[in-house]
């Protein structure tokens, strides 16, 4: 998959810019409609009942066929649970490579929604599908509330407290997996949690008189929290130490596994998130990681948020945490506080596959700068040829560090280069893995040899194999042709020794 599960949704930013044009419903009994921009639709019956509707659909974020069709009914039930909802009926929705991948992975997938559908109580009533080239599944659901009853993401108060019922980063996970990254324990928790139910904390939070709730999913925490405190007029405080985690998580961020939906919900909301300085980026990008049937973020008045707490605990949802709190009437801020108790951990040997005999890199600070790396010459120049005067290696620091400069102007001109490279070599459509395989091939190419000396290091650091480094360096021999290939293998040598 090029983004797999909740990732693959269009960004929050685009879909807002488009659906703005279009009319709203003007029928009195849509009592939540597309302006909400809620997790579902609500429409009134007229005997103390309402409809709950809703759809999604999403491409694979697991392997196994079976396990991604419980996902795929796990995650579209949720936004019935969410608005307090008892889903009822549903059609599945399946886009499928008809003759390229055997029919046995298809019957898996329906097999695995409807033993998901089975287990929410929820009866699925028919279906479409469609010649696909990628792998798609989802459901169309309609549930069934009490008029009276509804949670919508737009009740938030100020003194609530918040409660998130699952770990965040089933996106990285996912993304650490494509690229054979991830452990095997992060992605059995990551799976369990995508296949479990909203089911039970859902009746929990209406039984508690939670005034408002939404789930976690495509548009990242920060995403969905900002909408819903705009939605409530709230500003909102978050401890990030206090966000539950799956295992693995922050050694991934901190080898610079991070999918490039992370810097498209970054692009949606984070005009409206002010991050603690002390904050590592990797911190921050976690919370903006896409999520697939992720848990349901509830704003309980704090008198009750113990007793919600304890119940879930009770019930089995072990995960269940207090992130933070609504703080203030406002526009709908998002405070990012850190209290320093958690930091970036040193990176883990990654590639289960194929494990690695060279040593890991070393832990980065917690409180490192926030701004990302930037590829450089002048970092890797240990040695310099001779008869060139000697630069020393500096962090952060560009190609142009190796040359002379004239006072302030010239100053001026190198920071805003530096910080062109940030910008440029950050995670954007292009993940950071990607772009690290990029930067050897055009360091091989251009024949840059301190380029290409600080790239192999960071390859290490980001658990790249041996064959993948020889394989990303034979895309730019391909390019450059025979010299380049000597350089390559003279280079690799050297680093070798």
């Amino acid at each position: 998959m090029e983004r797999a599960g909740c990732a693959s949704k269009i960004d929050q930013a685009f879909l807002k810019k488009v659906l703005a044009g279009l009319p709203a419903s003007d029928d009195p009994r849509v009592l939540v409609g597309v302006p909400a921009g809620d997790d579902a639709g609500i429409y009134d019956l007229g005997n103390g009942q309402a409809l709950v509707q809703t759809v999604d659909v999403f491409t694979p974020a697991v392997d196994d066929p079976y396990t991604f069709g419980q996902i795929a009914a796990a995650n579209s039930v949720s936004d019935v649970y969410a608005m307090g909802g008892v889903p009822m009926t549903a059609l599945s929705i399946v886009g499928f490579p008809v003759r390229a991948i055997p029919d046995e992975a298809l019957f898996q997938i329906l097999a695995g929604g409807i033993d998901k559908m089975k287990e929410a109580g929820c009866a699925i009533v028919g279906g479409h599908s469609i010649n696909d080239a990628e792998i798609k599944a989802g459901f169309a659901v309609t549930g069934i509330i009490d008029k009276d009853c509804v949670v919508t993401n737009a009740g938030a108060r100020v003194g609530d407290v918040l409660i998130l019922t699952k770990p965040l980063g089933t996106g990285i996970v996912a993304f650490a997996a494509q690229i054979d990254r991830a452990r095997p324990e992060s992605m059995a928790a990551a799976a369990a949690s995508m296949t479990a139910l909203n089911k039970t904390a859902a009746e929990l939070m209406v039984r508690f008189g939670a005034h408002a709730c939404t789930d976690v999913t495509g548009f990242s925490l920060m995403g969905h929290l900002a909408e819903m405190a705009r939605s409530s007029g709230v500003d909102v405080q978050i401890v990030w130490d206090d966000l539950p985690l799956f295992e693995g998580v922050l050694e991934y961020a901190a080898a610079g596994i991070l999918p490039g939906a992370i810097e498209r919900n970054k692009e949606s909301c984070s005009d409206r998130v002010m991050a603690s300085a002390m904050l590592a980026q990797e911190m921050v990008d976690i919370c903006y990681d896409a999520q697939t049937s992720g848990g349901l973020l509830i704003a309980i008045e704090q008198e009750k948020a113990a007793d919600l707490l304890n119940a879930l605990h009770d019930r089995g949802i072990s995960a269940a945490t207090i992130i933070g709190k609504i703080t203030a009437k406002g526009s709908g801020l998002i405070h990012l506080e850190t209290t320093g108790k958690r930091g970036i951990p040193a990176p883990i040997l990654l590639n289960t596959a194929e494990p690695s005999s060279r040593p890991q890199a070393l832990a980065m600070p917690a409180m490192q700068s926030a701004m990302p790396e930037v590829p450089c010459c002048a970092d890797a120049i240990s040695n310099v040829a001779p008869g060139r005067a000697s630069v020393p290696a500096r962090q952060e620091s560009s190609c142009e560090d190796a040359r002379p400069t004239f006072g302030s102007e010239m100053d001026q001109v190198k920071a805003a280069f530096q910080q062109f490279l940030r910008v440029a070599n950050a995670p954007h459509g292009l993940d950071a893995y990607t772009k690290q395989a990029m930067a050897i091939a055009l360091s091989v190419a251009l024949r840059c040899e301190p380029c290409l000396k600080m790239h192999l290091k960071n390859a290490e650091k980001k658990g790249f194999t041996q064959a993948e480094i020889d394989e990303a360096a034979w895309m730019g021999i391909s390019f450059a042709g025979s010299p380049a290939m000597v350089f390559y293998e003279n280079v690799k040598r050297e680093c070798e020794g």
